[in-house]
């Protein structure tokens, strides 16, 4: 099976929920949806699961126009974030029942919840209800019933998200050697980088109602074609400084002056925006090639095995990712180091041209920046 969107849109009132968005899918493909809250996840998955129908655009299954066709009459399984059980039935009724409402005969049903439930680890829990089960083998159960159906499409809107910490990576170890266990098409939809870059597979950025990227998951993450991209790939947030290059110099604020760094004396004058993601921001000096920054901490957060230094920078707000245990007090002034080999540069229109594979050791140089102006002490 193909799945194909073809300049899908979806206006609802004055606004569009979905604007122009092209994809294709292939069998036995994983591919995830990545993106915030209301960035057009769920309105896409509905559009095409044939719950909902396009202001325009159609949807394309091996080449063929199903845009009208309504849901009961394809072959699409859907696991939503709030999973659903029947609670009077038992764990082998709850995945056997779209396969007696379809009126598959008993012989075929034992086998084929059979199969699944040994795909899932649920084999010791089909004679029990789902008030017996945990929330992660509640949630195997769903994902079960959408799985016995063998459909060609497996829609997954946010399904670990209700789950505690410990079941969601359970699940997340399991799913992509679940997911590589059939032919069918899987889209999952997500809120987190971490997830998408853990199951791998394809992923497309979604921002708006629209898809500023789609292709392999890592290398989405590595080479974002734009900054919206690069922001949505990065958890915690991408670190930016706003600059404006003129000759030799570089501005930051219109008015405070900086040396030129990293790749930058290669591009011509005009104004981008410099990102690194936090853990390439460093405690310690790192390389020769990192440059020593004077940075006020507004919060810390220990996790235990690593630390968020937050922290502010002329203005600007940064968080380091270091390994550790780094208690450091709330407002003093500490030395953090950025490598510019490390850098994604970004022009005006938001648009990559400058990824860090591109920069090389001779571009860089060890270096002490600081932000000079009249009347202000504030240093970079």
């Amino acid at each position: 099976m193909q799945l194909e969107l073809r300049n899908l849109c979806k206006k609802v009132g004055n606004e569009f929920h979905i604007g122009d968005v092209s994809l294709t899918f292939s069998a036995g493909s994983l591919n995830i949806l990545l993106g915030p809250t209301l960035s057009g996840k769920t309105s896409l998955m509905r559009l095409m699961a044939g719950l909902d129908q396009p202001t325009s655009g159609t949807v394309h299954v091996d080449g063929r126009d199903v845009t009208g066709v309504p849901v009961q009459k394809r072959n699409v399984a859907m696991v939503y974030q709030q999973f659903i059980n029947y609670p009077n039935l038992t764990v082998f009724e709850n995945i056997a029942s779209p396969l007696r409402i379809a009126r598959v005969g008993g012989a075929e049903i034992k086998e084929r919840v059979a199969k699944v439930a040994a795909l899932l680890k649920l084999e010791k829990m089909l004679g029990r209800s789902p008030q017996e089960l945990s929330g992660g083998q509640q949630q195997r159960t769903a994902l079960a019933r959408a799985l016995v159906k063998e459909a060609e499409l497996v829609l997954l809107d946010e399904p670990l998200a209700n789950l505690d910490y410990k079941l969601r990576e359970e699940l997340r170890e399991e799913l992509p050697k679940i997911f590589s266990a059939t032919g069918s098409i899987f889209v999952y939809a997500t809120t987190e980088p971490s997830e998408a870059l853990l199951l791998g597979g394809n992923t497309a950025s979604l921002h708006q109602g629209r898809v500023t990227q789609f292709g392999r998951t890592i290398e989405v993450f590595s080479r974002p074609e734009n900054l919206i991209t690069a922001q949505t790939l990065s958890d915690p947030p991408l670190n930016l400084l706003p600059v404006t290059k003129l000759n030799s110099t570089m501005l930051y604020k219109s008015h405070v002056e900086i040396p030129v760094l990293g790749p930058l004396p290669k591009l011509p004058d005009d104004d981008y925006t410099i990102a690194f993601r936090p853990h390439h921001l460093y405690l310690q000096r790192p390389s020769e090639a990192a440059i020593a920054v004077n940075a006020k901490v507004v919060v810390t957060e220990i996790t235990g095995s690593e630390s968020y230094v937050h922290v502010d920078v002329a203005g600007v707000r940064w968080v380091v990712l270091a390994r550790g245990i780094h208690n450091i007090d709330i407002g003093e002034t500490i030395e953090i180091f950025m490598d510019p080999r490390t850098f994604y540069v970004f022009d005006k229109n938001e648009a990559l041209v400058v990824t860090p594979e591109a920069i090389t050791g001779a571009d860089t140089a060890r270096a002490y920046v600081s932000f000079e102006q009249k009347n202000c002490s504030t240093e970079l």
